[in-house]
């Protein structure tokens, strides 16, 4: 299987992070290695007659009888009792640029641990991390991982923040919401990069303990989501609105795919959407997509593409318009709307931020939205 090639960072002690193999594991092993891992209460679920449960932590809202589980494919229901399977299984662990989520309005150069666990509740058909997000906890080699340690691996190599990422974490929101809580003991912010696929009650509880957000909105219409996330949009514009009203800080990524999501009409109306609902100082980044998963018969986006939504957003009136994965392109540097000076110039994961001072451009003293320090 592919995820026999993956590998994930696992630690090794606690002033550091060691490469370790990561290969899919056999039907004849899960039973075995089960006992490494504490099934943990999940929450954010309804009891039904008959031993059922009601998942309501995600839209898809999975009715899940005795001995089965829901869609993610992580949380499983033992006797009427609604459990997760992943608190504190890692399966890929890193050290990683803010940039790399990208998030670049959050503690610009800095690092964070990121972690993840097995499982997602779409199933994007472009998806980079389908090795883990669409397998089942058992199948993949994962290292105990509890979040405390997290907390504590975090500190040890100086990394301000824990971002939930690589493969989707609403599907591991008790193990989320407790690291976020220990890291913030600690005064390590968490960072959630997500799909937005969430309920509110959910969602509220998280933006309690989160210092910012990243939600990838996949397109701007229901066919798209439908076709090639198994998912829906409405629920994700709730999300995205939900996390702007609480204020924590937002930003917003759209993977460009020729011909599937790139329309001029579309383009204007989400950014539209976007200026309008969640405000001009929402930061949008549009990336370059590549060949991935079940979706190979499409070339990599144009740069052309690319530099023309980056026009509609700014015509929308979006002050921080970035383009992902072209390193070298002056979109990835922000500008301050004000008086055009760059404040923060990147390329790739380099990163200056000298020319931004206590949160304002250092040129005319505007101040630039964002969390600084």
């Amino acid at each position: 299987m592919a995820c026999e090639r993956r590998s994930f960072l696992k630690a090794a002690a606690a002033a550091g992070l060691a490469a370790a193999a990561a290969p899919c594991r056999g039907a004849g092993q899960a039973a075995e290695e089960a006992s490494e891992f504490p099934v943990k209460p999940a929450r954010h679920f309804v009891a039904l007659p008959e031993k059922r449960v009601r998942c309501e932590l995600c839209p898809r809202k999975c009715e899940v009888a005795d001995r089965e589980r829901g869609y993610c494919g992580v949380r499983e229901n033992r006797g009427g009792d609604y459990t997760t399977l992943v608190w504190g299984r890692a399966c890929s662990l890193n050290i990683d640029p803010i940039e790399k989520k990208p998030l670049f309005h959050f503690l610009p150069g800095a690092t964070a641990l990121s972690v993840a666990t097995a499982g997602c509740n779409m199933e994007c058909k472009f998806c980079q991390n389908w090795e883990i997000s669409q397998f089942r906890p058992e199948q993949i080699a994962a290292s105990f991982m509890p979040p405390a340690r997290l907390a504590e691996l975090a500190a040890a190599r100086g990394a301000p923040a824990i971002a939930y990422t690589y493969s989707e974490p609403v599907v591991f929101f008790e193990y989320m919401y407790d690291a976020a809580v220990a890291g913030n003991a600690r005064k390590i912010k968490s960072v959630m990069i997500s799909n937005g696929y969430i309920l509110e009650p959910a969602l509220a509880e998280l933006c309690d303990v989160l210092a910012a957000v990243k939600i990838d909105l996949k397109g701007f219409t229901e066919k798209f989501y439908k076709e090639y996330t198994k998912g829906e949009l409405a629920p994700v514009l709730a999300a995205l609105k939900y996390v702007a009203k609480r204020r924590v800080w937002l930003e917003i990524v759209v993977l460009l795919i020729p011909s599937l999501n790139d329309g001029a009409a579309e383009l204007t109306e989400m950014c539209a959407w976007i200026a309008g609902e969640l405000g001009p100082d929402t930061p949008l980044h549009f990336s370059r997509y590549h060949p991935m998963y079940k979706l190979k018969n499409i070339p990599p986006t144009p740069l052309q593409s690319l530099e023309r939504a980056h026009a509609v957003a700014k015509k929308a009136g979006l002050n921080y318009v970035y383009l992902g994965n072209v390193a070298g392109h002056e979109a990835e540097s922000t500008y301050c709307p004000q008086c055009g000076k760059a404040v923060i110039t990147r390329y790739g994961y380099r990163v200056d931020a000298r020319a931004l001072t206590d949160g304002k451009c250092a040129g005319c003293g505007a101040p630039v939205p964002g969390v600084w320090e």
